[in-house]
């Protein structure tokens, strides 16, 4: 990977709370057209450092570059502004409200005449999003009516909305079926492909090495280690995670002789 292709460059990241380093000198990077894998236990730190790139957390130390210029990032507009997004693990739409709605909620279009929404292009807009990203779903439709999957495609829509090309994705699976899943999957392979640059956090280990490019392991606050995903088993994944080897974690029991 060459700088031209680093969209996102964290570097030495600190940021302490009192009685707690929950950052501590944390360097992450991700490249264009990259699904980056960020895990770690519970209380690693993964959770903090994203809310230190989407402007929900200030940091105490280290710089953030986007697209090879220093940035400071001090509220989620902010991050919004610089095309960063963010996908929370519980969804933010409101039921009552259309897909196309929910996409540009507070952004909606309008008319020559104030105070006018131009419903006809906030519908076109949203669907073209929609259809860039194959989910057979009417922009007019309520979203009630969606299943949990397409509602976080419709998330993903939103994000494309805001012009990000660098979207963190939190737990996204942790709801959905394996079939969903799988659909999630192939728009995260898709956007790949459009030079779109994802973060995905999951404790899944398996979907990690099913959709990863690279990972990055967070523990008790500190990087650990980068690799790409090739390198590792989840063996080893798990030792950098925890700091022991699965036998340390599991070690075998003796064997009782019952007389």
């Amino acid at each position: 990977m060459t700088d031209n292709d680093t969209i996102l460059r964290m570097e030495s990241i600190s940021k302490a709370f009192p009685g707690v380093q929950a950052l501590d000198n944390v360097t992450f990077e991700v490249a264009a057209g990259e699904i980056h894998a960020l895990v770690g236990e519970n209380g690693a730190g993964k959770s903090t450092l994203m809310k230190v790139l989407t402007g929900a957390l200030g940091k105490d130390e280290g710089q953030i570059t986007l697209r090879g210029a220093t940035v400071q990032i001090e509220s989620p507009s902010d991050s919004q502004n610089l095309g960063i997004s963010m996908i929370h693990q519980e969804l933010s739409l409101i039921p009552n409200l259309t897909v196309g709605q929910n996409i540009y909620l507070g952004r909606e279009p309008r008319t020559r005449l104030p105070g006018f929404i131009d419903w006809k292009s906030l519908y076109s807009a949203a669907q073209e999003i929609l259809d860039r990203l194959n989910l057979e779903v009417d922009a007019r439709t309520e979203v009630r009516g969606l299943s949990i999957a397409q509602q976080q495609m419709v998330e993903v829509a939103k994000a494309l909305s805001l012009d990000a090309d660098l979207i963190a994705m939190d737990e996204s699976t942790s709801a959905l079926t394996g079939r969903e899943t799988e659909v999630l999957f192939e728009v995260m392979r898709s956007l790949r492909g459009q030079g779109v640059g994802l973060i995905f956090i999951s404790h899944r280990l398996m979907e990690v090495f099913q959709i990863a490019d690279r990972i990055t392991v967070l523990r008790d606050g500190q990087h650990i280690g980068t690799e790409s995903i090739d390198l590792l088993d989840e063996d080893q994944m798990v030792q950098m995670m925890v700091g022991r080897e699965l036998g340390e974690l599991y070690p075998k029991e003796p064997l009782t002789v019952m007389r």
